[in-house]
């Protein structure tokens, strides 16, 4: 790796610069205090050549799960961002809330190159680990900045020039950063003020595109200074539910518009005395709106919610229009009936989940916490989330916590935050831990079997006191929650055997909800269409799904649940290279288990009708049984997990599923 100062004087620099003797880097107090940390609080060595720690493939994979729907609003960006600056041999990252590395654009005869000076996908920008560099500093400051060559902290570094720029949430917390990187540049700084500015672009996309995202069963107003650039280029956005209570708004209108972080009304935002809003919405027109704040006028139009009908009425439930404002309409009787997102479960044709739905929609908002057990796939945050929705704390933040992708080390300090000093590398002015920031909302903690047992007893007494005591704190802070929990564990067994507090266990089930596996649901053809026709949208060409694939589908055993079947899904619409998607659009691993588990149309064995056939089929019908009593033994003792029990049996996975299907061996629901 070529350096752009040999290690040793570089080092030299960065401990002179922190210690008065030289000149600071660039002059910058970012890029000073982040030295100073690196060198003081971290104990980094400036000289190191090591490039960046990388994650394995696993631990990877479980942090892109988790992060699905923020790289499905990113990649787009992404590839646009890189198509702008590759010929000037920059590569793109993205990054999570904890700076690794979840997706990138490169150059295919490039890549090498990129990844030998650590860019590369999985790893890992933190600055703590990785000193001074530009996603650290952004994670750290929460500002874009332009680290430019031996501004880095670690020699290793000291080649590359990075732009990045914060992406956060609706609710105004952190979710990721953009990066673009180049191994080689000139040595002038200012040469990086445009690709500075493109990534803060790019950024700025991202985050609306994930707002709109996750505010898509809410009202959206799209709007602009300039009449001409609301279809096109809409700087605010700003969602509302039925009632005409503000949910959330993208960062330009917090910037633009007094008091959008606290609970407000539409109306309270607009003077819309002169336009009835609904009309805007029906017909998608762009009408002039007065800003009650300062008397600006703002285009904009209105887009209903996606699937729904109507519009919202802007009168609250209890409260007149305020300011005179004239109410977009009554509230309708019906309205406080509306299954809002438990609707689509509520409609399900599957028994099972219309009735948890139907107990969700009453529990909810009612402080009783809901366990949810299943089988991993099986879609348990997005049901917490559609009860979070369905809530009165539904403008409120859901946050989620997965217990069991967080090394234990860190599962204190996220979920209970810490005070400064707490620990070598806190950050100066400590950090809210993730119940703190669900105050007022939703905390979801996912594979709460996996909670070490230590933190179940504090997690208890938050439940059981309504306090939180960040880590090196002395003083607790009240919260107020919804709790929901999800796990794929025999929580009542463990429990049982003293590995989960009994005490915590019978804290969390006030309502236990058991949601069925893919393969159990009645409801699987309208799954699979469902899925599909999301996929399909976001490939952006008209799709059908071939009918025979979709029955063979349907009849599948989907061990990995709506997960498996939603990437099934996000493939074939990817690699299909005609209209009609069909079994060979397939990943290879999923066509020959389907071709395993499926017998072809008419290649059934005839049976002889006498009675020497009868006997044999007598003998065969005990085969079969003993052969079912076998398989379902080896499914138990290695908790139905496919890989493990075909190893016992010393047969395929492909031939066990096989197996599996002719002899219809459906699986219980695991807790």
């Amino acid at each position: 790796m070529p350096y752009a100062l040999a290690p040793t004087r570089h080092a030299e620099r960065v401990r002179g610069a922190v210690e008065g003797r030289l000149p600071a880097p660039n002059d910058s107090p970012r890029l000073v205090s982040s030295w100073q940390r690196s060198f003081e609080r971290y104990q980094l060595d400036p000289g190191s050549v090591i490039g960046p720690r990388v994650l394995s493939a696993a631990e990877l994979r479980e942090i892109r799960d988790r992060e699905e729907a923020f790289l499905r609003a990113s990649g787009q960006c992404l590839t646009r961002l890189h198509e702008t600056v590759r010929d000037a041999d920059y590569c793109v990252m993205l990054t999570d809330a904890h700076g690794v590395t979840i997706d990138y654009r490169i150059d295919r005869e490039r890549r090498n190159h990129f990844k030998h000076a650590g860019l590369y996908i999985g790893s890992c920008w933190s600055e703590s680990e990785e000193g001074t560099c530009g996603i650290a500093s952004v994670l750290t400051d929460l500002a874009p900045i332009t680290v430019h060559k031996t501004e880095h902290f670690r020699a290793a570094f000291t080649t590359l020039t990075c732009s990045a720029a914060p992406i956060f949430a609706p609710g105004g917390e952190l979710i990721g950063v953009l990066d673009a990187s180049a191994v080689q540049s000139p040595d002038n700084r200012d040469s990086q003020r445009i690709v500075n500015q493109l990534v803060r672009q790019s950024a700025t996309l991202i985050e609306d595109g994930y707002f709109l995202h996750r505010t898509s069963a809410c009202w959206i107003l799209f709007g602009h200074q300039n009449r001409n650039y609301v279809e096109a280029q809409p700087e605010l956005l700003i969602a509302f539910d039925e009632n005409g209570n503000v949910a959330a708004a993208n960062r330009r209108a917090r910037e633009c518009i007094p008091g959008l972080d606290g609970p407000r009304h539409i109306d309270e935002i607009f003077d819309s005395s002169h336009v009835q809003l609904r009309d805007i919405g029906r017909i998608e027109a762009i009408a002039a709106l007065r800003l009650r704040a300062n008397g600006a006028m703002l285009y904009a139009r209105i887009r209903a919610p996606l699937g729904r009908t109507g519009f919202p009425g802007a009168a609250r439930a209890s409260s007149p229009a305020v300011h005179g404002a004239t109410p977009l309409r009554n509230a309708r009787a019906d309205d406080t009936h509306d299954h809002g997102a438990l609707g689509p479960f509520l409609r399900s044709a599957d028994a099972r989940v219309a009735e948890n739905a139907r107990i969700a929609q009453r529990v909810a908002g009612k402080h009783l916490p809901v366990l949810l057990l299943g089988e991993t796939g099986a879609g348990k945050e997005v049901f917490a989330r559609a009860i979070h929705d369905a809530g009165p704390r539904r403008n409120r933040p859901f946050i989620a916590v997965n217990c069991g992708a967080l090394p234990e080390s860190l599962i204190e300090s996220e979920l209970f935050g810490y005070a400064p000093g707490a620990f070598t590398g806190a950050r100066r002015h400590g950090a809210r831990g993730k119940i703190a920031m669900a105050d007022g909302g939703t905390l979801f903690l996912d594979e709460i079997g996996d909670m070490p047992l230590a933190l179940q007893t504090r997690l208890l007494r938050v439940l059981a006191e309504g306090e939180v005591l960040p880590l090196g704190g002395e003083t607790p802070t009240h919260v107020d929650l919804e709790v929901i929990c999800a796990t794929h564990r025999d929580l009542a067994q463990m429990a049982a055997s003293g590995t989960f507090r009994e005490d915590l266990y019978y804290r969390l089930c006030g309502a236990v909800l058991v949601l069925p596996p893919l393969r159990e649901r009645r409801d699987i053809a309208a799954l699979i269409e469902s899925v599909f026709a999301e996929e399909a949208q976001a490939a952006g060409r008209p799709l059908v799904l071939d009918a025979d694939l979709a029955a063979r589908l349907a009849a599948f055993a989907w061990p990995g649940n709506l997960r498996q079947l939603r990437n099934a899904m996000r493939y074939a619409c990817a690699v299909c290279d005609t209209v009609r998607v069909e079994a060979r659009h397939l990943s290879g691993d999923l066509a020959a288990q389907l071709a395993a588990t499926i017998a072809p149309a008419g290649n059934k064995a005839t049976t002889p009708a006498n009675g020497v056939a009868n006997n044999a089929a007598n003998s065969a019908t005990s085969s079969s049984d003993d052969e079912r009593a076998r398989i379902v033994a080896a499914l138990t003792a290695h908790r139905w997990r496919p890989n493990a029990a075909a190893a016992a049996l010393g047969i395929s996975r492909a031939t066990l599923y096989r197996r599996i299907a002719k002899l219809g061996i459906v699986g219980p629901h695991r807790a």
